[in-house]
């Protein structure tokens, strides 16, 4: 008996510790502002209050910064409401692999992104598990964990601002950058 009410306190505190208070769609988002290479400019070279810092400006090459297998797309899309890759999404996938495994110090950030239908927590977690497919189709053909690293953006960045079907299909992706 003791042993039963001993297990079911723990299970309750476990869950408790797990439970947030936090309504995702309740929190503010911040606009930074960017420059036009892409990189915030907030807090480069000096303080809130304007003095210097020893911080030096840096500057980007955006000619380069997707870098991957050559004539292939970095994206591969998904059906309204589904992390099922594909089956013309393989070819993309397996360019994307056999780079990888040839380029072993590269990375691939796998960023999942979804259409703006359903909520904020649901599309997050909708656009992290596409990522993860991606993510695990690319470790089957043999790619290493360490050089992946999936990570989700939900209906925050959408590539078509519209909200036709072609636009809510376009939003429904992952993109995979270098």
């Amino acid at each position: 008996m003791t042993t039963k009410l001993l297990a079911s306190a723990l299970l309750v505190a476990l869950l408790a510790g797990c439970a947030s208070g936090v309504k995702l769609d309740d929190v503010p988002v911040e606009d930074k502002s960017v420059t036009s290479t892409g990189i915030s400019t907030q807090g480069i070279g000096s303080t809130p209050s304007g003095a210097q810092t020893g911080v030096a400006s840096v500057s980007v090459d955006k000619t380069n910064t997707n870098i991957g297998p050559a004539g292939v797309a970095h994206v591969v899309f998904f059906d309204y409401d589904s992390f099922v890759v594909r089956a013309e999404a393989r070819p993309v996938i397996e360019s994307h692999a056999r780079f990888l495994q040839t380029n072993k110090q590269r990375k691939a950030n796998l960023e999942g992104h979804t259409d703006e239908r359903g909520g904020r927590e649901y599309n997050l977690a909708l656009g992290q598990k596409r990522a993860e497919a991606v993510r695990q189709a690319l470790s089957l053909l043999g790619v290493p964990e360490s050089q992946l690293e999936a990570v989700s953006y939900g209906k925050e960045k959408p590539a078509a601002p519209g909200s036709s079907e072609a636009d809510l299909a376009k939003n429904r992706r992952v993109e995979i950058r270098y």
